[in-house]
């Protein structure tokens, strides 16, 4: 689940279908999509952005009751429904692309009933169908295989970040944190002997649990500022990316244009109200974005 800070976004909208899902993780569901409408997705995408591993789409999820049909016509529909029914739009990153099988998989946190598009993703049957427009993505891995990296995230980071440790040379080094709910939702990632993956958990050994956010900022500041400044991909919830913001660019001294950095998330607000916090002060990483 994210929002690559201001891409151009790209293509319309196009309506794959569900060919199977698999549950990762407890909170963890991949969805396997497919159809008529991945070629023409594959044929007008920008070649540059399909290769980001941060790669996006805008998915719409409309009301079922509603019998809507996608792809969904906006313009359309406000004419004749009512704002609270309109198809609501969340970002994801597409995992992987498989032109073997002409699907893309997109992986999606599940917490039981909460939001629109887990509960859709954990109930996605076979030959369900799924509108979306896209792709947007900004990063890629450094080809220079002395560059240390420094990837951190959280559930919604973690598909872009398994994406950029495939495509990292081989030779690299570097430290991967990433926050989640438990032991349990750890995954199997593929990355270079020389990064260490390093998985951080909310729930303490007491059974309490820390905001969402809190563990990866506190490891982070614990860590020595490095001699080599590395490469940085960091994307999460808004109020920890705003720390990290502090102490990667504030006190490390790493240029801006030199970090991935930016939210995918804040904490209680939905998509519609995250994206409007974008235009004020208090939802932006940078000052002046």
């Amino acid at each position: 689940m994210n929002d690559s800070p201001r891409p151009r976004r790209g293509g319309p909208a196009r309506t794959l279908t569900v060919e199977r899902t698999e549950r990762i993780s407890p909170h963890l569901v991949r969805v396997h999509l497919g159809g008529e409408d991945f070629a023409a997705f594959m044929g007008e995408a920008d070649p540059a952005r399909l290769a980001k591993t941060d790669k996006y789409v805008k998915l719409l999820f409309a009301k079922p009751e509603l019998g809507l049909e996608p792809p969904y016509d906006l313009e359309a529909l406000r004419e004749r429904l009512p704002l609270e029914d309109l198809p609501v739009r969340r970002t994801y990153t597409i995992r992987s692309i498989d032109t073997a099988t002409d699907t893309l998989a997109i992986d999606f946190v599940v917490h039981g009933d909460e939001g629109i598009a887990g509960p859709w993703a954990a109930s996605a049957e076979p030959g369900d169908q799924l509108c979306f427009s896209g792709p947007g993505g900004m990063f890629e891995p450094s080809v220079n295989a002395q560059l240390p990296r420094l990837y951190l995230g959280d559930e919604s980071a973690l598909p872009a970040i398994a994406a950029a440790l495939e495509e990292t040379p081989a030779s690299a080094s570097g430290l991967v944190l990433i926050e989640v709910g438990d032991a349990a939702d750890e995954i199997e990632l593929t990355h270079p002997a020389g990064i260490e993956v390093r998985w951080l958990h909310r729930v303490r050994p007491d059974g309490g649990e820390a905001v969402h956010g809190a563990t990866l900022v506190e490891a982070v500041r614990a860590l020595p500022r490095p001699e080599t400044l590395p490469e940085v991909f960091a994307h999460g919830e808004r109020g920890a990316m705003k720390q990290l913001r502090v102490l990667l660019h504030d006190d490390w001294g790493i240029e801006r244009r030199a970090l991935s950095l930016s939210a995918y998330w804040a904490l209680g607000r939905a998509e519609d109200g995250f994206q409007a916090d974008k235009r004020v002060a208090a939802g932006q990483i940078f000052e002046g974005e």
